[in-house]
Order: structure tokens, then sequence, then C-alpha cells
């Protein structure tokens, strides 16, 4: 069988929507697609994996209680949201062990199969979701960043506030969260109040950005060359806070800007990402950040945006 006849590998967590919207367009186009999740592995997943002794790079077999792929004819693998198994009913030496070999061993036959197409290869994703290195890089490609602080340093803090303020907090990473009941919870950008810094500060990293003076928020959905660009509107500073309260409205990024985006991603090695930018009052954009590996699924309808198709059009290409 051709490459290009073979299956899509989904990989993600079993109540992922926005997955399914991309399995229902493989399906209409009748591209064969095998959904999994890693923390099925045992009865309900099985991986065998061959190298060396003249074989292909990567030979052997991936099946799941109700599909089956050969690793060497997988066209396109859709690292969505994957859980890894966590072993509870083992001893916690034995867990973090068992853990670690799914991690490595399960994982790492994914990583190989370098004659796919990633949508995206998690060790791209992986690289790009520092934000670091985001912001040097976008820096460095001529995007408008706003000045940015990274430290644990309370008197550069105090001295960075001082000098670009209004200032916004924003997490170095988003964290699942659980409050003593629970619950779950969420690290908003928030303003930052001069008077509230202390030397608490000095435990990690902090990520203080200068707030944009803006007129509207920017979501930008880059697959393979297409990008798909909403503006938001809304009175929140993190519209993520409120999404009854959003009006979308597609519009055409400025041609330069749009390809910068695309490069932005070819230079990570990465087919997809989600964009965060700041549409300031006085018409300038100002890059905040990228997701590679956002959510979008909400726009689909939101804005009247073909996102599914365009990921599915991408995989069903099945070409590295």
């Amino acid at each position: 069988m051709p490459r290009t006849a073979g299956p899509v590998l989904v990989v993600t967590e079993p109540d992922d929507v926005t997955a399914s919207m991309v399995i229902a367009e493989l399906n209409r186009r009748r591209v064969p697609v095998v959904r999994f999740n890693p923390a099925d592995i045992g009865d309900a997943l099985h991986v065998s994996a061959r190298f060396g002794a003249g074989a292909p790079t990567v030979s052997g077999s991936l099946r799941t209680s109700s599909r089956a792929a050969a690793l060497e004819q997988v066209r396109a693998v859709y690292w969505r949201r994957p859980v890894w198994p966590r072993f509870p009913h083992l001893a916690p030496p034995d867990a973090r062990f068992a853990a670690a070999q799914v991690r490595y061993g399960l994982g790492g036959v994914l990583h190989a199969l370098t004659e796919c197409r990633y949508v995206n290869h998690p060790l791209r994703n992986y690289a790009a979701e520092h934000k670091p290195l985001q912001l040097a890089t976008a820096t460095r490609m001529g995007f408008t960043v706003p000045p940015t602080l990274i430290s644990n340093d309370l008197g550069e803090i105090r001295s960075f506030v001082r000098d670009h303020g209004p200032v916004v907090y924003k997490a170095l990473r988003w964290t699942a969260y659980h409050d003593s009941d629970g619950r779950g919870l969420t690290t908003w950008t928030e303003p930052v109040d001069p008077a509230e810094l202390d030397e608490s500060v000095k435990v990690v990293p902090h990520l203080f950005q200068s707030r944009v003076d803006k007129a509207a928020d920017v979501r930008v959905v880059v697959v393979g060359g297409r990008v798909f660009a909403v503006r938001i509107d809304s009175e929140l500073l993190d519209w993520r806070r409120d999404y009854g309260a959003l009006t979308y409205r597609v519009i055409d990024l400025p041609t330069q800007t749009a390809e910068g985006l695309v490069r932005f991603l070819r230079h990570f090695g990465l087919a997809s990402g989600s964009f965060d930018l700041a549409l300031g009052r006085d018409g300038t954009l100002h890059w905040l950040e990228l997701n590679p590996n956002g959510q979008w699924g909400w726009l689909e309808d939101a804005a009247g945006l073909p996102l599914a198709a365009a990921f599915a059009d991408l995989l069903a290409q099945g070409e590295p």
C-alpha cells in the first residue's frame, strides 16, 4: 500500500472535540483514521516496532481495540492532546519507571515516523512552547513585541514596572491547577499593582509585559501555508475569561504579517499553530505569543472558518 493511502494517527484524549471535528472531515474524504490515547496502553493499545536488519526505518504495527495501522504506511500523525498513563495502582518508584517506558517507548516510536507528516511533531511543539525563545525569535523576525521582562529579581521587576507601566503578568506556561475541592483553576493575564510586589517574586521567574493599549485582540490560526485571522472584540484584558462577551470578525492580515507568521512556524518546524496578536488603537499589530497546539474549534462556528477542513486537507496530503 502506498503511504498516501495509509492511515492518519490521531493522538489525543478521549473527549477532544476539536480532534473529532477533524476526524469527521477525514472520514468524509474516506481517509482511514486510527485514534488513540497513550493512557490506553495495555489491553486497549498495543505497539510493536522493528528496526535494523534491512527493514524500513521503522516497521511494525499499532493496534487499538477497533483499529490497526502498519507503522511503515502511516501517512500523517495529528498530535493533539494526549494523556500519558500514571499507573496509580503501582508503588511510586514502579509507576515512575513504567510511565517513563511508555513515554520513551510508545512516544519514541511515534517520534521516529520521519516519513510521514506531523501536525505537529511533539518535540517541535516542546521547543516552540518556550516563551523566551518565542519572544526572541519574534523580535529577530521584525514583529512588534511589547517590552517584556522575565525575572525573579525584585529590583529589576520594580524598575521595569516603573519604566514600562502599566504592566501585566502572564504565566510562562499553562499548567493544570486544582484547588482543595478539586475545581479546575486557570492563570489569567492580570494587571500588576506595583504596591503588591514583594520578596515572593524571588521564588520563580515571572513574565511581565508592558500592557498594549489595544482596540481588539486577533487570533490567527495557521494551517500549512493557509492563514485564518479573526478579530476578537471585548472590553476584557484577557478575552478567555468570558467567551460570551466576545464578538468575532474575520479579517485579512497585512501580507507582510501573514507571511511572517508562516515563516515563524517553519522556523520551528511546525505545520500549524495559533498566534495571539493585539491590535493597538493606532493600528499596530503587536505580537504576543504562539500556542503550537492551540485550541481553535470554537472559531469554526463563531467565525465561520473552515478550519477542520484545512487540517484534514493537510493531514490527508501525508507528505513530510
